[in-house]
């Protein structure tokens, strides 16, 4: 992992990232988008970061190609929610098992840390070993999980909901 570096998002990261989120759309569960998204759509949520605040986004690349992401974006619309953040991170197909999402999300919490926050949440759909894993190695605690929430692939699917204190 000494030939990636980790850093805040880019505009010109948002090519690779759709690229990366639409495999998992395409041929995974575990988002419950079930279309494609278009570059437009992503740059609405790109726009959405910033370098402080509660809605970070962090990239990790190699050789100047994203091959990952952990973010942060709203939990819910409600005011009462503000100090909670949604957290998610995706990572481009083989890059998995190799210390990059730790690292990633290590990342964004430390930069969270700073902000008036205090819960982080983060959807995991089931079965996801090495997301719950690495959920639990970094402090959230399974707080709860929607039975059969979405249903995608033809298949209803459960969300296990993990939670973490900033404070």
């Amino acid at each position: 992992m000494t030939d990636v570096v980790i850093r805040r998002v880019e505009r010109s990261d948002l090519p690779a990232l759709l690229a990366i989120y639409n495999h998992y759309v395409v041929h995974t569960p575990v988002t419950f988008d079930v279309e494609p998204r278009t570059l437009a759509q992503r740059q609405v949520w790109l726009d959405t970061f910033a370098s402080s605040g509660r809605y970070q986004c962090f990239v990790a690349a190699r050789d100047s190609q994203a091959i990952g992401w952990a973010c942060s974006g709203k939990f819910k619309e409600k005011a009462a929610y503000e100090t909670s953040v949604e957290t998610s991170i995706y990572l481009a197909p083989g890059e998995q098992s190799k210390g990059l999402g730790r690292k990633l999300y290590e990342t964004l919490l430390s930069a969270l840390a700073k902000e008036d926050l205090h819960r982080a949440f983060g959807g995991v759909t089931l079965p996801n070993e090495g997301s719950v894993g690495v959920h639990r190695a970094l402090g959230f605690s399974l707080v709860g999980t929607y039975p059969e929430v979405g249903r995608k692939f033809g298949r209803f699917w459960d969300v296990a909901w993990f939670g973490r204190p900033f404070r």
